[in-house]
């Protein structure tokens, strides 16, 4: 059987992240943030597993930086 991806909407991600909604874009621009994907005619989310895993790239970044 397949796995689920769970999708997550701006307002979790914000929460998730504490980036602000226009960097969000700005780094997901960049190439620094995942992408979202669309999900409806006018919905966005991300895939909660890259959230999680951008989380613990800036986590290691950080910890080699120390």
């Amino acid at each position: 059987m397949s796995e689920v991806t769970k999708f997550m909407r701006m307002p979790a991600v914000i929460e998730a992240t504490g980036k602000a909604r226009q960097t969000i874009y700005d780094n997901m621009k960049a190439g620094t943030f995942p992408k979202a994907v669309r999900i409806g005619p006018r919905s966005i989310a991300w895939d909660a597993d890259e959230i999680a895993a951008w989380q613990k790239k800036v986590r290691d970044e950080r910890a080699k930086d120390e």
